[in-house]
């Protein structure tokens, strides 16, 4: 079994969509391993975002992170990483396919309801972040 992260973010929080969005999860046949609720802080943000920061969208988008609370949740499958990145769509909401979860929540390229790890390393790396043992976020 493979494990991923997936963030609901802000926008989504704001919108009253995680039971929504959790519930499109498994029905797709993730299993939620941990689930945890949290105002993302800048460092964190900085931090899981990094990856990003010479890009000229980076500062909005650590904005945004910081904006309101984010669920995180750790999922299991079998090609979990790659699974989720389909439920979850293109980035840009405009070019997802119908039924994915920013097709039907996104708003923008930022304000795109969710954040799927894109490969296992990350994926590993994403959930030490957020899911640290010494509760920086």
């Amino acid at each position: 079994m493979q494990h991923t992260l997936l963030l609901i973010k802000p926008n989504a929080c704001k919108l009253n969509l995680i039971g929504r969005i959790i519930d499109m999860v498994e029905r797709n046949s993730f299993v939620v391993k941990d689930i945890k609720m949290f105002w993302m802080s800048d460092t964190t943000a900085y931090k899981f975002y990094e990856i990003h920061k010479e890009k000229p969208f980076f500062h909005n988008l650590l904005d945004f992170m910081t904006s309101g609370n984010t669920v995180a949740v750790i999922l299991e499958k079998e090609n979990a990483v790659d699974d989720l990145r389909l439920l979850v769509g293109n980035t840009d909401p405009s070019q997802a396919n119908p039924g994915t979860i920013r097709y039907l929540y996104g708003e923008s390229t930022t304000i795109n309801a969710v954040h799927a790890s894109d490969s296992a390393d990350n994926a590993l790396r994403e959930i030490e972040i957020i899911f640290n043992t010494n509760k920086e976020n």
